[in-house]
């Protein structure tokens, strides 16, 4: 982290050098700036987590409030989006910004504010990023599997998720043991026409039929799905509410060992890799899930999102 009192900022006009030099800031990105000429007694630091962010990535907007008389949480805007705010310890709150392949880089408005203090604004420059292309040609009137009405209801339900209480502690586990075939990101066209919404939601394991599926990381049983129900598209399935927004969904299982409402510690068995679904052979999708939005799990496993 480092404190910013003197710098340009690339999307608003500075005040005096008197009153930048009044103002303390966390940002470790580009700058932040207050946009009241009159600043508040209290103030906020803010810190933005990792410092040069990509297209997958989750941006972690952390907030330090020395406001003693705090009757709701800051909020959080990337332009005219709302993010969810929580506590993560006294008067430190967190945010988490979601980015995908669907979007552009380039620079993200940020603006946090909190009633009685500073209200601050921020910009975050999202790095490009180069996903890879699959070309699959489809025979003339295949339709492929289709999602039941019951199936996406559940499943998008589950997908928006923001419970309160954040269940994870440290960086996630690998959910199995077979190595990853699909990364995420992948983009796709079909017939020679590119699936401008599509993007593989996720990683791939190629375990082996009947292999251990663990929760990489604690949480609540959110959904569990089966084929008998409905559930073409993923098969057999199981999410995980981390808690806070974040969600784990594994697809495919040929086994589930856990039932909805089951808390689950990082590392247990919920099931076993299979083929249910729309597979085309035994492996396991693991998606995960910020604020409703598919972001790339791999930088949860190598480092702490807290």
């Amino acid at each position: 982290m480092m404190t910013i009192t003197n710098a340009i900022n690339p999307l608003h006009q500075w005040p005096s050098v008197g009153m930048i030099n009044s103002a303390k800031m966390f940002i470790g990105i580009i700058a932040a700036v207050p946009i009241a000429l009159g600043l508040p007694a209290e103030a906020l630091e803010v810190q933005i987590i990792p410092k040069n962010p990509q297209l997958g990535d989750t941006i972690s907007v952390i907030i330090e409030s020395d406001n003693q008389e705090k009757t709701s949480n800051p909020t959080v805007k990337v332009g005219e989006e709302t993010y969810p705010v929580f506590e993560v310890a006294p008067r430190q709150y967190r945010s988490l910004i979601p980015t995908t392949p669907l979007e552009k880089p380039g620079v993200r408005k940020v603006t946090v504010a909190e009633a009685g203090s500073q209200q601050r604004n921020l910009a975050v420059y999202v790095r490009d990023r180069k996903f890879p292309v699959q070309r699959i040609n489809l025979p003339p009137g295949k339709a492929g599997v289709r999602a039941t009405e019951y199936e996406l209801k559940r499943v998008a339900e589950f997908k928006t998720l923001q419970t309160p209480e954040k269940y994870w502690n440290g960086a996630f586990l690998t959910p199995n043991g077979g190595r990853m075939s699909t990364r995420y990101g992948v983009r796709r066209y079909y017939n020679g026409k590119f699936a401008n919404d599509y993007y593989h939601r996720g990683l791939d394991y190629a375990g082996a039929a009947g292999s251990r599926v663990i929760t990489p990381a604690s949480g609540r049983v959110a959904l569990v799905g089966t084929v008998s129900q409905g559930f073409r598209v993923h098969g057999n399935v199981v999410g995980i509410d981390h808690g806070q927004g974040v969600v784990s969904i594994f697809m495919h299982l040929s086994r589930i060992n856990v039932k909805e409402g089951d808390f689950v510690n990082a590392g247990q068995l919920i099931g076993a890799v299979g083929s249910t679904g729309a597979s085309t052979g035994p492996h396991l999708h693991w998606g995960l899930y910020v604020n409703g939005l598919s972001v790339d799990p791999l930088p949860w496993k190598s480092r702490k999102i807290d």
